[in-house]
């Protein structure tokens, strides 16, 4: 997988490192990458990672699934802006695993309603930086033993 990563990176003259996008992220390669943008194939090798479907990154990324589907036809490049909501759900599920023991585990706690977050499933406001932020201090809290 690193290979065809490798390949990508040159093909749309990206930094060659990919493995700390997720693995080990460092602020270069995340602003490298927010800024330029994400070309379809990179995000589907990072995102196979973690259970959402085509319909959920739809919803997360506020785009249609045909749009989607589109990006996926033509091997689009995501634009800064969906990029970087990528990679903010990108990271927030390395924090979830972190936390919580495993990508499922987490994908699973996403789904459940959160008195913490005003009794919403978290998955409902992670489509945002605000929620996003919301959901980082829950896991924190989660970590910490506090109720939440």
């Amino acid at each position: 997988m690193l290979d065809k990563c490798r390949f990508i990176m040159k093909k749309y003259n990206l930094p060659e490192e990919i493995t700390p996008l997720v693995e080990e992220p460092a602020m270069p390669y995340l602003v490298s990458y927010s800024q330029r943008g994400i070309p379809f194939q990179l995000f589907e090798n990072q995102s196979n990672k973690i259970p959402f479907n085509q319909n959920e990154w739809s919803n997360l990324l506020h785009l249609s699934e045909r749009t989607f589907q589109r990006y996926k036809k033509e091997n689009k490049k995501f634009e800064s802006i969906y990029a970087e909501k990528i990679l903010e759900v990108l990271l927030l599920f390395k924090r979830g695993k972190e936390v919580l023991g495993s990508n499922q585990a987490f994908y699973d706690w996403l789904h459940v309603s959160n008195i913490a977050l005003g009794d919403v499933e978290p998955i409902s406001i992670i489509d945002n930086t605000f929620g996003i932020k919301m959901v980082q201090d829950v896991l924190g809290r989660i970590e910490h033993g506090i109720f939440s």
